[in-house]
């Protein structure tokens, strides 16, 4: 017996597979920006005022008050700047992302989102013993990915389901996770040249 989903694949031309993808990687995009943002906009009062728990920082230097809301900002201005394209082009479902009320709230997710899963990151490295600076791997690449979708998730579960889960649409996730490697390691060799950063990694 042919499996429904394969069946549904097969039936998809090019390009609506390829709009499948794109989406994914798309309304994804407002979560990619924060986290570098923050690196600008950082400085200033850590998010931790400096405290430990067991002997070790909670979060560290590098998590400010400052780089959070301005990477926040910075992903959630990009986001209602997508959507609003997508108004402004006459798409029925503002390319992936539903309602205008929807979209400013799963921007909003996916931006907030992402930082606080960069946070976590760091809390859980503090905890290993990896210090401020030093390779993570995994971690360093996905720990904002994982706190963006569990944010966006809570919120707008069926929005995930239908965009990343559903059928084949777990395929434009495979995507996505595979760009981010990529674009991780880009941007941060990009930030170490430019001396924004102090690794390139």
């Amino acid at each position: 017996m042919i499996n429904p989903d394969l069946h549904l694949w097969a039936d998809m031309s090019a390009a609506e597979i390829a709009v499948m993808l794109l989406v994914g990687v798309w309304v994804f995009v407002p979560a990619l920006l924060p986290n570098s943002a923050a690196v600008v906009f950082g400085g200033g009062t850590p998010v931790d005022f400096g405290r430990s728990w067991r002997g070790k920082r909670i979060l560290g230097d590098g998590k400010t008050w400052r780089g959070f809301f301005g990477g926040a900002f910075s992903g959630i201005v990009l986001g209602l700047i997508m959507i609003g394209a997508a108004w402004l082009a006459g798409s029925p479902d503002l390319w992936g992302y539903g309602t205008v009320a929807d979209g400013i709230g799963i921007v909003a997710c996916l931006a907030v989102g992402s930082l606080v899963g960069d946070m976590l990151g760091s809390f859980l490295k503090r905890r290993l013993g990896i210090e401020r600076g030093m390779k993570a791997p995994i971690l360093d690449q996905y720990d904002f990915v994982i706190g963006a979708f569990l944010v966006v998730t809570v919120f707008y579960p069926q929005w995930v389901w239908s965009t990343y889960v559903e059928g084949w649409h777990i395929a434009a996730l495979v995507l996505l996770l595979a760009l981010v490697w990529f674009l991780h390691r880009g941007v941060n060799i990009i930030g170490y040249r430019l001396g924004l950063k102090n690794e390139p990694w």
